[in-house]
């Protein structure tokens, strides 16, 4: 595929990290991600598909939190503590 051509990335590639180290810290959904980032579930799927494998590979392992955030208000009341 030449330069510039097909589908634009719907998020950076510090999104994809970001995305993927919350999702794997059990802190939100991907429902809730993809709300916050304007995407779908799949996308953000996708991308912790991709990421996951290459943060372990460079020695990068993370842990679960105790916090859950299911949707933008349970966002909006974390941040403002």
């Amino acid at each position: 595929m030449a330069p510039g051509t097909g589908a634009k990335a719907k998020l950076t590639p510090a999104d994809r990290i970001l995305v993927t180290v919350l999702h794997l810290r059990k802190l939100a959904t991907m429902n809730l991600l993809g709300q916050l980032f304007g995407v779908t579930a799949m996308t953000i799927s996708r991308a912790k598909q991709e990421v996951r494998p290459l943060l372990e590979a460079h020695g990068h392992h993370t842990n679960a939190s105790t916090a859950r955030l299911r949707t933008p208000a349970d966002v909006a009341v974390s941040t403002a503590a």
